[in-house]
């Protein structure tokens, strides 16, 4: 229709009346210092329905308390990494939680990953392992030390160096001491680097020793200052895994809160799945309204007070919640 009769029809409809939310986001523990969240993809893709709850719970929390939220993008395995996410992430983020945000890309942050392994290896707190994956696993099921873990500090430092041009990917990664008798095997001498000689999308072949996520993570926590770390009941064994490197520097720990996950019920979110659907224009794009990506929802015309609301009400829930998707959509429409 033309522009003058779409204005008309649109001011005929009646004014629907606006429902307030009388629920806020219960109270968090008190930081010692300046409120600091951070909500930290991977570059494999736009975000989508999967990252908003946990992003919008760290953004109405760092409102709440006049704090700082990072978005931290983890670029560390370059094997799958979708170039454009980089800047659509930023711009998903900063649409729906309707703030500008601190952004930082980790594989920027390599210098600082190494020295802090090389400090931890000096110190006695980290070794590099040659076993074979599979001997080592059944070593740690015996509660069995690796007879790589009590080598001399010099011929560990000596390993760290084969890291970057003798071994090949596979034959050696660093590993941080824990308890080898852990209750959790997956907490025992995990492993914080390894090689990847695949070419890094922003830095080629600079680098091929790559910090993994728990080792990466707690760097940087400390880092940006990060007070409250809020992410999903998953994480559990990755944060028991984190402290390990707090305790070893020292350094103040953040409040860590676990949510429930919400499974839709009748989505499959796979960023993968939906990027190789694009490519062979099943869709038309990352915003087709068919995807459950942020973008999409934008095109449809849900505003960023939408999904803002439906986390205030749902909270830092520990439940976990299975949610038919119809549903969750209809829900999102209320708003």
């Amino acid at each position: 229709l033309p522009a003058k009769e779409r204005e008309k029809k649109l001011n005929a409809l009646p004014e629907e009346e606006k429902r307030e939310s009388g629920k806020t986001l219960p109270d968090l523990k008190k930081a010692t210092g300046p409120y600091a969240f951070r909500f930290e993809p991977s570059p494999t893709g736009p975000l989508h329905i999967g990252h908003t709850i946990v992003l919008l719970l760290n953004s109405e929390y760092a409102k709440k308390y006049k704090g700082k939220l990072v978005v931290r993008i983890a670029d560390t395995n370059p094997e799958d990494i979708y170039v454009p996410a980089y800047e659509m992430i930023i711009e998903d983020a900063e649409w729906v939680t309707k703030q500008k945000v601190s952004k930082d890309i980790q594989s920027y942050r390599m210098d600082d990953y190494y020295l802090h392994a090389e400090r931890l290896i000096e110190e006695g707190c980290a070794y590099v392992c040659t076993c074979e994956q599979e001997a080592f696993k059944d070593l740690m099921t015996k509660k069995k030390a690796c007879p790589c873990r009590n080598l001399a500090v010099q011929e560990q430092k000596e390993r760290w160096e084969k890291m970057f041009d003798v071994y090949e990917m596979g034959e050696a990664v660093l590993r941080i001491k824990t308890d080898v008798k852990h209750k959790n095997p997956a907490v025992r001498d995990w492993p914080a680097f390894r090689i990847n000689d695949a070419p890094h999308p922003k830095h080629g072949n600079k680098y091929r020793v790559w910090p993994l996520m728990n080792f990466s993570v707690a760097i940087d926590d400390h880092d940006h200052e990060i007070t409250h770390v809020i992410r999903g009941k998953d994480h559990i064994v990755n944060m028991e895994r984190q402290l390990y490197i707090f305790k070893y520097f020292g350094w103040p720990i953040p409040e860590y809160i676990h949510i429930g996950r919400i499974n839709f019920e009748g989505l499959r979110i796979s960023t993968s799945g939906f990027r190789e659907a694009i490519e062979k224009k099943e869709y038309s794009g990352w915003d087709d309204p068919r995807l459950p990506t942020l973008a999409a929802f934008r095109r449809r015309g849900l505003q960023p007070e939408t999904f803002i609301r439906y986390v205030t009400e749902l909270g830092p829930s520990k439940v976990d919640k299975t949610v038919k998707y119809g549903d969750f959509v209809k829900a999102l429409y209320a708003y």
